[in-house]
């Protein structure tokens, strides 16, 4: 009885056809699945004589090595007829499908181009740890212990005593850069920087800056308004107007802040220059003494400017980008935007 079911199975099996995925499913219910034909041949074994249950056992398997090798042949005679059918649909005289196109993230074209202007000036670029200590970050750079930017609210702190923190700005890499190397230098710091702020239009705790520093003999306040004023007109356009405003940083003395003419009214006044027809892009000033001497470097012999800008803010700026949020949301609808920047 038991053998007449087993080649009923394998007459079924040699038979079996699937033209379809329901015919394919339909197939791996009847021999494949645990409540299948063979499977139930297996839970007949425990009422099989225990003198014919090894020859038993084998036929079973045998039997259920045919079913899977079956279901493996019907696998492939599908695909392959599916592959064929997809072929014969395709109407070979159309032009073909163009592929998406992605583009560059406009803070990195922006960031390019930065580069790009200050590498024809002799500057060359450098990098360091976003994850910086209170040497790098704070007190080589002259700021006072009791300095607002050392405290929790304004710094993401990783560790105290010793602080070891996120680091606020790239000046951390500047003073890396003076500890390292010998004047003449001229270099280039892009990175990110953390600064524990509200999100808003205007405002993030993450963003990105590009920090400029110049160390040799002689160098003047000059060298450094000649330097913006060529950034600035690369930049924005011949057109462009620079000024500088006094200010205070504890790493420059003197030092000033960086504003160009409004890119949208052309210096008339609107809402983003709040009707004075001047945008800050960022902040300057002569390397003060104090931070060459930490950085061992000689302030009697050597002299040097820097700058720090917000790459985001040029972007604004240049790209007329009301919402400083934009940049992180990842929205394929602003991204697509900037598709012609490749």
């Amino acid at each position: 009885m038991h053998s007449e079911k087993i080649n009923q199975i394998k007459a079924e099996l040699a038979a079996a056809k699937a033209d379809s995925p329901e015919e394919l499913e339909a197939f791996r219910m009847r021999f494949i699945s645990k409540k299948s034909v063979i499977g139930a041949l297996f839970a007949e074994m425990r009422n099989i004589p225990n003198e014919h249950k090894k020859a038993f056992g084998q036929e079973v398997n045998e039997v259920k090595q045919l079913a899977e090798e079956k279901f493996q042949d019907l696998i492939a005679q599908s695909e392959s007829g599916n592959q064929k059918k997809a072929s014969l649909d395709q109407d070979l005289t159309l032009p073909p499908t163009a592929w998406p196109v992605g583009g560059i993230h406009p803070l990195t074209a922006v960031r390019q181009r930065i580069v790009t202007i200050f590498e024809r000036i002799g500057f060359n670029l450098s990098e360091g740890p976003e994850i910086e200590d209170d040497w790098h970050n704070f007190t080589a750079l002259n700021f006072p212990e009791n300095h607002p930017a050392r405290e929790m609210q304004d710094t993401f702190f990783i560790e105290k005593h010793p602080d070891i923190a996120l680091r606020t700005h790239t000046s951390s890499v500047q003073v890396r850069v003076m500890e390292n190397e010998a004047p003449p230098i001229r270099t280039l710091s892009p990175g990110r920087v953390f600064r524990n702020e509200a999100i808003s239009a205007r405002a993030h705790c993450i963003f990105h800056q590009v920090e400029g520093l110049y160390v040799d003999e002689n160098v003047s306040f000059a060298d450094l308004k000649q330097t913006l004023f060529h950034f600035a007109k690369e930049m924005f356009g011949k057109d462009t107007k620079v000024r500088f405003r006094p200010s205070f940083f504890p790493f420059t003395e003197p030092s000033a802040e960086i504003d160009i003419s409004c890119q949208l009214c052309g210096g008339k006044g609107c809402n983003i220059c709040k009707g004075s027809g001047w945008v800050e892009i960022g902040g300057s000033g002569m390397v003060d003494p104090n931070v060459l001497k930490n950085c061992g470097i000689d302030p009697e012999k050597y002299t040097g400017f820097a700058f720090g800008m917000g790459i985001e803010r040029i972007a604004m700026l240049k790209y007329q980008i009301n919402d400083l949020r934009l940049f992180t949301e990842n929205d394929i609808r602003f991204l697509s935007q900037f598709r012609g920047l490749l």
